[in-house]
């Protein structure tokens, strides 16, 4: 069996935020979705657990963290193409989020950002393996 990763993240409004990974094309695994969670299918080995902050605050005797004024993560997606990550942050911000920077070009390696309904923030970058960087 090949490792999996659960990123857990806490979310103020649990609907907003399903509605939001929906509207990127994200499907939720009814199994592991209830009224105080929901499980975000990003691959198969890539979940994002999204955790209402009443339920999130059970597993973690820390404050959390206000994402509306302060970093506490920061989530990276690879995707295939230039495009791909021009066309997931359009639908981020569609769907009401906020684009955090302007776009990266490296020329091997071209990125984005938006920050979802909660402040977290997430890159979406397309690597070209075939071509060097520029260090």
């Amino acid at each position: 069996m090949s490792t999996q990763i659960f990123v857990n993240l806490p979310v103020r409004d649990l609907d907003k935020a399903k509605a939001f990974f929906s509207a990127l094309g994200y499907v939720s695994n009814p199994q592991f979705t209830d009224e105080n969670a929901a499980c975000v299918v990003i691959s198969d080995s890539i979940y994002v657990m999204l955790l209402a902050e009443p339920f999130f605050r059970g597993f973690t005797r820390k404050s959390l963290c206000d994402t509306r004024t302060h970093t506490e993560v920061l989530l990276c997606l690879s995707v295939a193409s230039r495009s791909e990550v021009d066309a997931m942050v359009a639908k981020a911000l569609s769907a009401g989020g906020r684009e955090q920077m302007e776009a990266k070009d490296y020329g091997f390696m071209y990125q984005r950002g938006f920050e979802d309904l909660d402040g977290h923030l997430w890159e979406v970058v397309h690597m070209d393996e075939a071509r060097p960087s520029t260090d």
